[in-house]
């Protein structure tokens, strides 16, 4: 880890880059159960740990993302948010930022105790301190921005350019001009081509 990145994460926190995140099954906003390697797949993710509906900051940082989302869908890549809200109140802050992707509830604060992330400076609502993660395949954190602050936040540009080393990483077809990878696309080899055999 770069001195860098010990700015961005925090000194002391569990989220670093190369620590696999915990693969909990959560409810949803639909209120079924998702587990988060099941949704992610083999894709890029960006997961949010939010406050929760009675934070501005986190309105404001959801209502930026759906602006950013229709890049994330057609880059097939995930996102979701994870909050200690209910699912009500995870229902009316999605709305309310037009977010239309899944947002997961963690009420018994499972996380938030794992992973030491409570945020003791607001004993009312007991929220997670809200952290904005950039997750390589299997749940691998590739980066963490600690979002006490609003500046701590990831702008979808530093996003972006997360996004485009993380998939630089974990798609075999990144440089599709490689000669070995046209030669075994026209020898019928499409493994390691989109979508990677599923053809």
């Amino acid at each position: 880890m770069t001195s860098e990145d010990a700015d961005v994460v925090g000194s002391g926190s569990k989220l670093v880059p190369g620590a696999v995140f915990p693969d909990h099954e959560l409810t949803g906003h639909d209120r079924k159960r998702h587990r988060l390697s099941e949704i992610q797949g083999s894709d890029p993710m960006i997961l949010i740990l939010s406050r929760g509906h009675f934070c501005p900051k986190d309105a404001r940082q959801h209502k930026i993302m759906a602006d950013f989302y229709p890049q994330i869908a057609v880059a097939y890549t995930k996102i979701v948010t994870i909050s200690t809200d209910n699912v009500l109140e995870a229902n009316e802050m999605r709305d309310s930022a037009g977010a239309p992707w899944l947002f997961l509830t963690d009420p018994q604060r499972s996380l938030q105790k794992e992973l030491g992330i409570q945020e003791y400076t607001d004993p009312h609502h007991d929220p997670m301190i809200p952290h904005t993660l950039v997750l390589e395949s299997g749940l691998v954190i590739y980066k963490a921005y600690n979002g006490y602050w609003f500046w701590g936040r990831p702008s979808p540009w530093e996003l972006w350019q997360d996004l485009r080393e993380v998939s630089r990483r974990i798609r075999p077809d990144w440089d599709i001009t490689q000669p070995e990878l046209r030669a075994n696309f026209e020898q019928g080899d499409k493994s390691r081509h989109w979508p990677y055999g599923r053809r």
